[in-house]
């Protein structure tokens, strides 16, 4: 793949991958070319964003990695309009026959029979109830959401049944649901992590183009937190010599807005992801871009991305350790040190549905 300074990539506005290449499954391959275009010139046609529902026979995923905090995991939509250019995934998108680049940011997938799906699976007999995080993959709370209502479908169902879930996004309209989350918080049914990687709005405007400003998800925790939810601030992914300088910053606005725990994570660039971040930081901060890329392999035993678990979140070596201690100083600092209290999986009952026998007792 011709690199960065082969290239003239001109951003599409709102979007945060400057390529949109084959994925690595297709027979064929696509790439950009010099073709003699400027930033000077008049911009192409903006990208418009399809969303398309989704055939599913389950909802509840499974994975048993270890150095993942949750085994069970729903996500109501596949590929995320939040455009970050960071997102590890984005190569799934590649599975589908689409680009992890554009493609994973403008065409879109839903799954409609979400909270149906979830009723099925929980009402079934012998289920035995774990904490579901919901979304592990893309963000539960991107754009379409707001008139899709799948994740609020998701959550209605999980009140119904008392079932324990954790939920994360960098979105404010996590807000809209409070009426759930609040009730759920305090019977200690529900916590969430609000992902704020930065307080720059320029920065969070580049790297996260269609996701909420800093201060927005500062206010939702805020929000989430006098509602009753415990709440959780993700650093991630930190980036050296990016916005890692701000993790200090980021952890004591938290605080201050009412989270009880903080996590972090080192940027991870498996795949495609790779080559749609440095040519991010091509065009957008050519200033640093050797300079990050220069610590990221430092903390990567030397190449862009180690995969190895126990490793991949935080990598390894001088830079990484340094990373680890400035981050376990401010969590102590800050106050988010608290350890989360025990989910209630207890509570969970299969709730009585029309024409179902009662009981005599």
């Amino acid at each position: 793949m011709p690199t960065p300074s082969h290239l003239n990539r001109v951003a599409l506005k709102g979007r945060g991958a400057r390529t949109n290449d084959s994925g690595r499954f297709e027979s064929f391959r696509s790439e950009a070319f010099e073709d003699g275009w400027t930033e000077a010139d008049e911009a192409a046609r903006p990208l418009v964003t399809s969303i398309q529902p989704m055939k599913s026979k389950t909802i509840i995923a499974k994975n048993d990695s270890p150095d993942i905090g949750f085994n069970r995991s729903i996500n109501p939509y596949r590929g995320c309009e939040h455009g970050c250019i960071y997102c590890y995934a984005r190569p799934a998108h590649a599975f589908l026959g689409l680009s992890p680049g554009l493609d994973f940011e403008s065409k879109l997938f839903f799954k409609p029979e979400a909270g149906k799906l979830l009723e099925r699976e929980l009402s079934k007999p012998g289920y035995k109830p774990q904490v579901i995080h919901i979304g592990g993959d893309t963000d539960p709370y991107q754009p379409q959401e707001k008139t899709l209502r799948v994740t609020r479908a998701v959550i209605e169902t999980l009140a119904r049944f008392n079932h324990p879930f954790t939920i994360i996004t960098k979105s404010a309209l996590i807000s809209r649901d409070l009426d759930i989350l609040g009730p759920m918080g305090q019977a200690g049914l529900a916590r969430a992590a609000v992902s704020v990687t930065t307080l720059d709005r320029r920065l969070a405007r580049s790297m996260e183009p269609r996701a909420a400003t800093p201060e927005r998800r500062i206010d939702a925790i805020r929000q989430l937190s006098e509602a009753g939810v415990p709440v959780t601030v993700m650093f991630a992914p930190a980036i050296p010599a990016l916005n890692d300088h701000e993790m200090e910053a980021v952890l004591q606005r938290a605080a201050e807005a009412g989270a009880t725990s903080a996590g972090y994570v080192a940027l991870r660039l498996p795949l495609e992801i790779n080559d749609l971040f440095q040519q991010w930081l091509a065009t957008d901060h050519p200033d640093r871009a050797k300079r990050v890329m220069s610590l990221v392999r430092q903390i990567r035993g030397g190449a862009a991305y180690d995969s190895e678990w126990g490793k991949r979140m935080t990598g390894e070596g001088p830079v990484a350790e340094v990373m680890n201690q400035r981050f376990l100083i401010a969590r102590r600092r800050f106050g988010l040190n608290e350890p989360s209290m025990r989910m209630d999986v207890g509570a969970f009952k299969v709730p009585a549905k029309a024409g179902d026998q009662l009981s005599l007792f």
